[in-house]
């Protein structure tokens, strides 16, 4: 019952997902790693979070409807999925709109100042708030797996085969 639709969202979610595990824990080391230049590993680093936000935020009120209307459709595993989701979504918007717009304002003020932010008199703060969003980050991808899990138990998939 509902087979296609379970697997469309788990599809959805996973590709999610997997794009926060890639960019947060591959490609954003890999260029502080690569680069010589800690300023324009930070700044590709920043654009790629902020892409990263863009999906989430699109991704996840995509599955939050989604796991809406497979709550209606008698799906009752999908109301803590929606909690899982909700959290997700909560970890991303406070990143997207609270925490890096106050970070690109200190890149831009230490900018200004022909320095760059870890030099400047904002440092303390950058790294704070650099901190909070890693946290955020990391407890974001750690409800994404353990949601991930949960939507993959062996029962689950043996009953909707």
């Amino acid at each position: 019952m509902y087979v296609t639709a379970q697997r469309l969202f788990l599809y959805i979610f996973a590709l999610w997902l997997g794009s926060l595990v890639t960019i947060g824990y591959l490609v954003a080391p890999v260029l502080f790693a690569t680069l010589n230049d800690a300023q324009l590993a930070g700044m590709v680093a920043g654009r790629l979070f902020r892409i990263q936000g863009v999906i989430s935020l699109i991704s996840g009120v995509a599955l939050l409807v989604f796991a809406n209307l497979l709550v209606k459709r008698h799906l009752a595993h999908y109301r803590k999925v929606r909690w899982y989701l909700l959290l997700m979504l909560l970890c991303t918007a406070v990143s997207f709109f609270v925490l890096q717009p106050m970070m690109s304002a200190m890149k831009e003020e230490a900018l200004i100042r022909d320095l760059p932010v870890m030099l400047s008199p904002l440092a303390g703060s950058f790294k704070a708030l650099h901190g909070i969003s890693s946290i955020l980050y990391l407890t974001q991808t750690m409800i994404g797996l353990v949601l991930l899990w949960r939507l993959t138990r062996p029962l689950d998939l043996v009953k909707a085969g």
